[in-house]
């Protein structure tokens, strides 16, 4: 006996262009500080790196920081956000499983 099922894959529209500000910023940079704040969920890594893949492919990147929680049910101790801050322009999180 064979079901029917239905994928639904949310995709939001592709922006006409980039922002020109972010461009114009990474550019003159180098390339943006990209930070990832892994929740420690099972293929949450899998995730990022696709993510760290699609804006290295969109934007100059000039460095990665990537930091993990410890545990999935508590929030990011300060030492980490500490860092991110510091090390990063914009930070990417991602839960998964």
């Amino acid at each position: 006996m064979s079901q029917k099922i239905t994928l639904v894959i949310p995709e939001a529209p592709t922006p006409e262009s980039d922002s020109p500000v972010v461009q114009q910023r990474a550019k003159a940079q180098g390339g943006i500080r990209l930070g990832i704040l892994d929740n420690s969920k099972g293929n949450a890594d899998h995730l990022l790196k696709f993510l760290v893949d699609g804006v290295r492919a969109a934007m100059p990147v000039a460095s990665v920081v990537s930091l993990r929680k410890d545990s999935v049910s508590l929030p990011a101790p300060a030492a980490i956000l500490e860092q991110l801050a510091a090390e990063a322009d914009c930070v990417v999180t991602a839960m998964a499983d």
